[in-house]
């Protein structure tokens, strides 16, 4: 079986940094076979980039799209984080990657508190 996921949030799709990555997830479809899934995503890969001027793309079927005008403020880092409209086409079950199962939620970790760790 196969998953197309779109997110909308401050992270692309390939930075699963916690577990609550999932908070991102605005609508998911699950195909039985490759070749539904893959026209799927190719369908709103196409839909996305007719309305979103950006884009950049990871392994094929991970790609993001955004307006560098979409921005929202964060008061933890004191600036504006890039909000980011993100599509990929994964593989359900136990060939997932960690990052991608499910697991139990704790505190989300924000790209600014990333940044300010790596200082």
């Amino acid at each position: 079986m196969y998953r197309v996921v779109k997110l909308y949030g401050d992270c692309e799709p390939w930075w699963f940094l916690d577990a609550s990555w999932e908070e991102d997830v605005i609508a998911s479809q699950v195909f039985q076979n490759y070749d539904e899934a893959l026209s799927y995503y190719q369908k709103e890969w196409v839909l996305l980039s007719e309305r979103l001027p950006e884009k950049r793309s990871k392994n094929g079927l991970m790609t993001t799209f955004w307006n560098p005008k979409d921005l929202h403020w964060c008061e933890e880092c004191d600036e504006y984080l890039q909000y980011y409209h993100s599509l990929m086409l994964i593989e359900c079950g136990e060939s997932l990657p960690p990052a991608f199962r499910k697991k139990s939620a704790g505190k989300r970790v924000r790209p600014c508190q990333f940044k300010q760790k790596q200082a």
